[in-house]
């Protein structure tokens, strides 16, 4: 019997991602959530909902260890399952060759395909539950079935318990009921409001632990998108960002599906439309105002318009030689850099610093009894991760994101600062308050990089004036 081609396409595409999970060391926001998350679970994180936290957490304590692949693997499994729902949904709406061309494209936009499918990312989860909710709502709407609905609010309860984007999505159902002739009859029926409430159930927690912690996770977010200044270009600079992330080529043929359905008559094609319409209208929106957009917040919206590429995909000829030349082109990218990674540049500043080992560092720092400091919370990631486990590692600054809620030095003892590109009268002026002195203690030179370490004696005050 011939293998169904889109379990075969699954299968090769996870086992690239394990490769890669394997030579790839974790990057900077990856590093920061594994070191950051050493502490007991949360129902809560400063950056996001704390399902990620959880994968990476769960995984370090059975496997004992942080080791890149480790830590990757439920993020690669829970793709897998992603692309699987992916198929389900283009093949509701056009058959079995749409679900496959929907994963096929799906898999090669670096966004997905790369970052959210492998990466120590909120986006994994995300990704996963919105599929999920997506399934579930397009049932319910098509047979009322208590089921569907119930399905619809847990996943939509597990989407926003992995980013709180998701509940832009929800809100894209929301207006589909009310611009769709013959669906605001929803409005009056419970379906819809038991579906709500049980999101809301699940995302409760984190409502909770937001109160307890001053709501600090809900303004940071919400802070970002604070008005700074005009862009009257900021749109444009953040749809081409995104085209970039998607792949232009696949940005436009999901803009091409993703009007007409929008505009279409009531079903599954409109329903995604409406579901995939509010993330990338909204940050496209605040890019007027604000500099803070990053290109990946709307993939979320993108990722409803797929199932759809993949009913016109599946009707072009040029589809399959397409599809070629771009996994062509990726895997050509992904070895250069491999190959970048681990080629030693002498340079002054690395660009690839970020994505090399900082294990180096224990040559520095011997004793895993002194507690770390890092200056930034995107260095202590890489630190922690660099050092190991046994390190205890600390934010020597007030944006110090997750690693604000972990245990501070205690008045009175000792801690090692790493730091770049500073010297000891640079340190003394800026953190000498902190501490009764500060001295040099040695360095490390990684990939040109010199890492200084210096001790600062008896914490004062935390993080230092």
């Amino acid at each position: 019997m011939r293998a169904h081609p889109v379990l075969m396409l699954i299968v090769a595409a996870t086992a690239l991602r394990l490769v890669l999970a394997a030579l790839l060391g974790l990057g900077i926001d990856e590093s920061y959530m594994v070191v950051a998350g050493r502490g007991p679970l949360e129902w809560g994180y400063f950056d996001h909902p704390p399902i990620a936290w959880w994968m990476a957490r769960g995984m370090v304590d059975l496997a004992g260890t942080e080791a890149a692949l480790v830590v990757r693997l439920p993020f690669i499994a829970l793709f897998a399952l992603s692309s699987a729902l992916m198929a389900r949904l283009g093949t509701r709406l056009g058959g079995a060759r749409a679900g496959f061309w929907a994963v096929v494209a799906f898999n090669l936009s670096p966004v997905f395909g790369l970052t959210t499918g492998s990466w120590v990312l909120p986006d994994g989860p995300l990704v996963c539950a919105l599929l999920g909710a997506a399934l579930c709502a397009e049932r319910a709407l098509a047979t009322g079935a208590w089921r569907a609905w119930m399905g619809t609010g847990l996943c939509f309860g597990l989407a926003i318990l992995s980013k709180y984007t998701a509940a832009l999505t929800g809100f894209g159902l929301v207006l589909y009921l009310l611009a769709t002739p013959g669906q605001r009859v929803w409005f009056a029926r419970p379906q819809l409001y038991v579906a709500g409430l049980v999101a809301g159930l699940v995302f409760a927690p984190v409502v909770v632990w937001n109160a307890q912690h001053g709501f600090a996770s809900l303004a940071f977010q919400s802070g970002r998108a604070a008005a700074a200044s005009l862009h009257l270009f900021g749109p444009v600079v953040v749809l081409g960002g995104e085209a970039l992330f998607v792949l232009p080529w696949i940005w436009l043929g999901l803009m091409r599906v993703g009007w007409p359905a929008l505009r279409g008559p009531a079903g599954a094609a409109r329903l995604l439309a409406f579901l995939a319409a509010p993330p990338i209208v909204l940050f496209a929106v605040v890019a007027i105002w604000s500099r803070q957009v990053l290109f990946h917040w709307a993939a979320p919206g993108y990722l409803m318009l797929y199932p759809a590429l993949g009913v016109f995909l599946a009707a072009r000829t040029w589809a399959p030689r397409a599809a070629r030349v771009t996994a062509g082109l990726l895997g050509a990218v992904i070895v250069v850099a491999l190959i970048a990674i681990n080629l030693p540049l002498n340079l002054p500043k690395d660009p690839l610093l970020q994505a090399r080992s900082w294990a180096g560092l224990r040559a520095a720092l011997p004793d895993p009894s002194t507690p770390v400091a890092a200056l930034s919370w995107a260095d202590a990631g890489k630190i922690g991760i660099g050092l190991g486990p046994d390190y205890r590692v600390v934010v020597l600054n007030r944006d110090a994101r997750e690693f604000l809620f972990r245990p501070r030095p205690e008045p009175g003892s000792d801690v090692m600062i790493v730091a770049r590109g500073r010297s000891l009268a640079q340190m003394l002026d800026q953190y000498g308050a902190g501490f009764a002195d500060i001295t040099e203690a040695g360095s490390v030179v990684i990939s040109a990089t010199r890492f200084t370490v210096f001790l600062g004696h008896q914490v004062m005050a935390w993080p230092a004036p």
